[in-house]
C-alpha cells in the first residue's frame, strides 16, 4: 500500500536531492565528513521527511 506523499513529486525530487547531497558529501574531505557532511546528509533528509508529514 502506497502513501498518499509517494505520489507527490516534490517528494521524489527531495528523494533525488537526498540522494545528490550523499554523493557531495561522500566527496568531502576526510576532516569536513564526520561534521559537515553529516549536517548536509540530516538536512537533505529532513526535507523529504517534512513533506511526508
Amino acid at each position: 500500500m502506497a502513501y498518499k506523499f509517494e505520489k507527490l513529486e516534490v517528494w521524489t525530487r527531495a528523494l533525488d536531492y537526498s540522494d545528490q547531497i550523499y554523493d557531495i558529501a561522500g566527496q568531502l574531505p576526510k576532516h569536513e565528513r564526520y561534521n559537515l557532511a553529516d549536517q548536509m546528509n540530516r538536512a537533505a533528509n529532513s526535507i523529504a521527511l517534512n513533506v511526508a508529514v
